[in-house]
């Protein structure tokens, strides 16, 4: 029997890192950022940005805010209160010339909280103090994670070398910082790691290689957030809706499997929320006038004023006065009141509405793609494809086509053998769509295939492209489940986790959108919409990583562990032979 305090859990998010024993009640969650002082003198610092991100500031984004916040408002408008009264929308107007006159009250001369001290000149800051690193320290902040995925891009520190090493630094100082295990000793433990369920093949292969190979971990279990979300909360199958800080992710998982053809990924989250909110409150006059997007501490305020006034309530609604402090390093405290009406609703309603974010030629929507190969891994699907004759691809058409109505048939089901070769022989492909022509394209190339083939890419870029709604995101999820078994199923347990949607109601309110958008022959079938917000009373942000730790200390893990001996000598294949979902 494995001992469990001798496993380390890791989930690391786009905002937050979630780490801790597979024996500890709760994680320990530090913000997954780290400053990295310069080389040289006279370096210009770089800053990865946090509720700024590209497409905002095209021609047409002003254009689209308005318009996503028009139909934001017809929708606050068509919902009847519980009272079955109309809610009397206030205009900015109303209160834009009293915040306009508020001057703050101050407090107190200094305010409490100070810049991280950097007199030693460490080479590198983690989590809380490299938020609070001065701006005109020498140092360069950045973000691992972005959007879910590994943060590659031109600018220093962007190579997928110097990522890696960031996420090696941050969880190396977490160990041993918060779990006081000392590097030297992770010879002697093994690691559980989440990964995303729309994951990057190569950026899994370097992570895993990272932990074993760097850090010195003596084995590895990967699996999905969404499968360990299930775990976590103790539900067999739901549909797994994901809100976080910079991504929002949907799938159905069914006994511990995630079926590969309902995941997508929404490129919006929490951040986007925060930004939403501080337009629409700058619209009412918002009084700190010196608040700046580019600034860390400012997003800090913004996030949590977007935390403590934001709801999702219908029954809400008129002008209420509020006051928040303002507390940076080296200026004083300073109190401000402020006037709100409709923003406190508005904002979080982006998340249905995501034209109100104003991001514009983006891609806001990601289905799982095909793996591009690895050469360390010739025996992939491509292989298998490029190898089948033409009679046992049609044959294998026919038998997806049949499995598909029997679900669980094509993963390794975690109770079953999961490391069982037979599963690994079928591309997982079938699972991507109804269009089984892209399947067989591997070896006989006709005409329409081809077509079918272009046309379904087509469809999906055009997809990719719009922002849906959370709403329709979970409906079109649902909708991609194979059987109306596993649907009924689904809608009857729609888990939400993360932390993008802890807002006042928002449980009732997304119940209420999905019974009204979802398919009239399930609303017949179906006997309650069920959406779970707070699963045995749980903080909906600890879920996924409480799940990798039931999996850690569960029996049928045993056959999971990929050691470091092996990656060594086989890599990558491992994972394809080990992980309990299809690699």
């Amino acid at each position: 029997q494995i001992q469990c305090n001798f496993i380390v859990v890791i989930h690391p998010g786009s905002m937050t890192l979630r780490i801790g024993r597979a024996t500890d009640t709760l994680p320990v969650s530090i913000p997954h950022v780290i400053a990295r002082r310069h080389k040289q003198q006279g370096q210009l610092t770089f800053k990865d940005s946090w509720l700024l991100r590209e497409g905002l500031n095209k021609p047409e984004s002003p254009e689209q805010r308005q318009n996503g916040l028009k139909m934001v408002d017809q929708a606050i408008w068509s919902k009847k209160m519980s009272n079955g009264a109309r809610r009397i929308p206030v205009s900015p107007d109303q209160v834009r010339s009293y915040n306009r006159q508020m001057r703050p009250a101050i407090l107190d001369h200094s305010s409490g909280t100070k810049w991280t001290n950097t007199t030693h000149h460490p080479a590198y800051l983690i989590g809380e103090e490299a938020l609070y690193v001065n701006p005109l320290d020498c140092y360069n902040v950045h973000w691992p994670i972005r959007r879910g995925q590994l943060n590659l891009h031109s600018g220093p520190g962007g190579s997928l070398t110097a990522v890696l090493a960031d996420l090696e630094v941050i969880w190396s100082h977490a160990i041993q910082k918060y779990l006081e295990i000392p590097l030297k000793d992770l010879k002697y433990y093994r690691c559980i790691l989440l990964i995303p369920d729309i994951y990057n093949k190569q950026h899994v292969k370097e992570v895993v290689n990272m932990i074993l190979m760097k850090m010195g971990f003596s084995g590895i279990v990967v699996h999905q957030e969404s499968v360990c979300a299930t775990f976590g909360s103790g539900l067999g199958s739901a549909c797994v809706v994901d809100v976080g800080d910079q991504k929002t992710s949907v799938c159905c998982v069914e006994d511990g499997v995630s079926h590969r053809n309902t995941r997508l990924c929404l490129a919006y989250g929490g951040s986007d929320v925060s930004r939403c909110f501080y337009w629409l409150m700058q619209r009412a006059g918002f009084p700190y006038r010196d608040c700046q997007l580019a600034k860390r501490t400012d997003c800090l305020l913004l996030q949590h004023l977007k935390e403590t006034f934001c709801h999702l309530d219908q029954d809400l609604s008129g002008l209420q006065d509020h006051e928040f402090q303002v507390r940076h390093p080296d200026s004083p405290a300073l109190l401000y009141q402020l006037r709100l009406g409709d923003e406190k609703l508005q904002a979080p309603m982006a998340l249905f509405y995501p034209a109100m974010f104003g991001i514009v030629g983006q891609k806001m929507t990601s289905l799982q793609q095909r793996s591009q190969g690895d050469s360390e891994d010739p025996h992939d699907e491509h292989y298998l494809l490029a190898t089948q004759s033409k009679q046992e691809q049609s044959a294998k058409a026919t038998a997806d086509r049949k499995s598909m109505s029997k679900p669980g048939g094509f993963e390794g089901d975690l109770r079953g053998q999961s490391s069982g070769i037979a599963e690994n022989l079928y591309p997982p492909e079938v699972e991507l769509g109804t269009s089984h022509s892209d399947c067989i394209i591997g070896g006989n190339d006709s005409e329409e295939q081809l077509t079918a083939h272009m046309s379904r890419k087509t469809a999906v870029s055009q997809f990719e492209g719009k922002a849906l709604g959370l709403d329709k995101a979970i409906l079109h999820s649902i909708d991609c489940c194979a059987s109306d078994d596993t649907k009924k199923k689904m809608y009857s347990s729609i888990l939400v986790v993360g932390g993008g949607l802890m807002f006042h109601k928002a449980q009732e309110f997304l119940q209420h959108r999905i019974l009204n958008k979802m398919p009239p022959s399930f609303r017949r079938v179906v006997e309650n919409v069920e959406v779970i917000t707070r699963p045995k009373d749980m903080d909906p942000r600890l879920i996924a990583w409480k799940g990798g730790a039931v999996l850690a200390c569960l029996d049928t893990t045993q056959e999971l562990w990929i050691y470091q001996r092996e990656w060594q000598r086989f890599g990558v294949r491992m994972l394809r032979e080990r992980a309990a979902f299809v690699w």
